[in-house]
């Protein structure tokens, strides 16, 4: 049996970031992935164009009733996409009838790396303090100045294009130059910042290159192409992913070992040291058990794998689950507040193009409860984007053939413009993860049982969503379209996190501010699960800035001979 320094369990986000650090700090790495392996660009089908995309990039109806019900509500699962998507016919969960929870996934090396938005924005001084100051959830251990070069770190890696605003809500960060804002969001921002003050209408920040430096280059990334195939894999190593960035960093030291189809069972527990000794996985295939053993141990298998890991790894020291003397293990799930949307069309939008198909659109940074508070408790961001009606709609809008189609898809339409709003979520003990004992999958490991539902606070915060996103579109003289003011149903923000929180006190919290267990030391969790709390930023971006500081405290204390 090969002993190993370290033992990162999942491939995607964190963990890649994790393998990374630890790798680059001299630990012999074992990267534990329950799906198949991927080959970056190899494995990809962004040489697909559009017009070439199966099925004009839809699944047949049949199929997606029968293998993808849970993953199809996701609007990047096409027939070019569907590869990474897990089959929802083989990976079971339950949830209540009345609590509907979305659980969006990716089974293979890379992880939902490869399909993220890439949308990377910082937590703020005022989410690490939001806690602590209404009441709901645990303080956080951290706060922002604790991260803040880890951010730095992490951003100038990873890539991330965006302007600096000056905004305390949402901190600037390490940029690549933005991609800019077309002609028809810049209507919207003219508009916006001149009607409504404190609100401001900013490019996107996406973990695309928008000009490659030497580190990207180094590793074989190089300048987004603007040609937003991205959740199809990037060949181009332009979007960040775990295939594109960190795991051949992490190949680079030569202290990388990648397992692939290895489904974790559980993670032993010596209850004489009290430490954490190794995982256990069973191959997928052949359903045969093995143990890998190392010094320190990463879980990075995403909010709810995790959760599902700890409560199956129980023992004599913790019949609840590992790590759980606190009992908080798989409770407090969150999500953001997701599908709220405003449409409308710019009749009198200026008569121009833009060239290429950029990663991005707007953003409008949260502007509610910054300075005052209102009616509910903490806030709520929009991302979207215009764009000008072409030869999409007027193709398949009506039948046609021949010249006559021809000359009808070369006429521009209107300006059309969106946007969706991302509303934070209160930490509830009640939304949980447990193990449904009675279900188990096809390798024998009790399946994750769900319970996740918004509450007043979010729907006070969605109503007020609707009613500031109709006004921002008809402030830029849209008419409104669509309005979709009912929220989706938790889990399809994609943004799932809370179950492991960290917390000052380890009664009411798993991790401490190091995302070091508070029972286990040598335990380190660093993905979704960590966060007390979630705003209503992106998270990934703060996922992978504590993976990068836990590795750093890990070393140093696996070096000092504290675990």
């Amino acid at each position: 049996m090969t002993m190993f320094d370290a033992i990162v369990i999942g491939s995607g986000m964190s963990g890649g970031i994790a393998a990374k650090e630890l790798c680059e700090r001299g630990l012999k790495t074992l990267v534990i992935e329950r799906g198949r392996k991927l080959e970056h660009g190899a494995s990809y089908t962004d040489w697909m164009q559009p017009w070439e995309l199966p099925n004009a990039g839809m699944i047949p109806q049949e199929e997606l009733a029968r293998d993808y019900p849970i993953q199809s509500k996701c609007y990047a699962v096409t027939s070019a996409t569907q590869q990474f998507w897990v089959k929802d016919s083989e990976h079971p969960y339950t949830t209540p009838e009345d609590k509907p929870f979305a659980w969006i996934r990716g089974h293979h090396l890379g992880g939902r790396s490869i399909m993220w938005g890439r949308q990377s924005y910082r937590l703020s001084e005022m989410d690490f303090e939001a806690n602590a100051k209404d009441g709901h959830g645990t303080d956080w251990p951290i706060r922002y100045a604790d991260l803040a070069s880890w951010y730095d770190h992490v951003e100038k890696f990873i890539g991330v294009a965006g302007s600096k605003e000056g905004l305390p809500q949402l901190p600037d960060g390490e940029f690549l130059p933005p991609f800019g804002l077309n002609d028809g969001e810049l209507v919207l921002k003219q508009a916006v910042e001149a009607q409504f003050p404190g609100r401001k209408v900013i490019p996107g920040r996406v973990a695309n290159l928008s000009q490659a430096q030497p580190q990207h280059e180094a590793l074989g990334r190089t300048s987004c192409q603007n040609r937003s195939f991205c959740s199809q894999g990037c060949s181009y190593g332009a979007a960040h992913s775990s295939l594109s960035s960190s795991l051949p960093a992490a190949e680079q030291t030569g202290n990388l070992t990648i397992v692939t189809d290895a489904i974790v069972h559980s993670i032993v527990h010596d209850p004489a040291t009290g430490k954490a000794t190794g995982v256990r996985v069973i191959d997928a295939g052949t359903k045969e058990g093995r143990t890998y053993e190392a010094k320190v141990i990463f879980c990075c298998a995403s909010t709810i794998g995790t959760a599902q890991i700890l409560l199956n790894s129980k023992s004599d020291a913790f019949p609840s689950g590992l790590a759980n003397s606190s009992d908080m293990v798989g409770r407090n799930l969150m999500d953001h507040l997701f599908a709220l949307s405003v449409a409308g069309m710019l009749p009198n939008g200026p008569n121009t193009y833009y060239h290429g198909r950029r990663p991005t659109g707007l953003y409008i940074p949260r502007f509610r409860n910054v300075t005052e508070p209102g009616e509910f408790l903490r806030g709520y961001g929009f991302q979207g984007g215009a764009m000008r009606m072409g030869w999409r709609s007027a193709a398949l809008a009506m039948p046609g053939i021949g010249a006559a189609l021809k000359e009808r898809v070369r006429k521009l339409g209107p300006w059309m413009i969106y946007v969706t709003g991302f509303g934070e979520m209160l930490p509830n003990p009640e939304n949980r993860v447990t193990l449904n004992a009675n279900k188990t999958d096809k390798w024998g490991i009790p399946t994750p049982h769900v319970a996740c539902t918004i509450g007043e606070n979010e729907r006070k915060m969605a109503k007020q969503m609707i009613i500031d996103g109709k006004a921002m579109v008809e402030a830029a003289g849209g008419m409104v379209m669509s309005v979709n003011d009912e929220p989706g149903e938790p889990g399809l923000g994609i943004h799932e996190m809370g179950t492991a929180r960290m917390g000052k006190d380890p009664r009411n919290s798993v991790l401490n501010g190091f995302n070091q267990a508070h029972d286990v030391p040598n335990l380190f969790i660093t993905d979704g699960s960590a966060m007390a709390s979630g705003g209503c930023q992106n998270p990934s971006l703060t996922y992978m800035a504590l993976s990068a500081r836990a590795a750093h405290h890990a070393v140093a204390f696996l070096q000092e001979g504290k675990i």
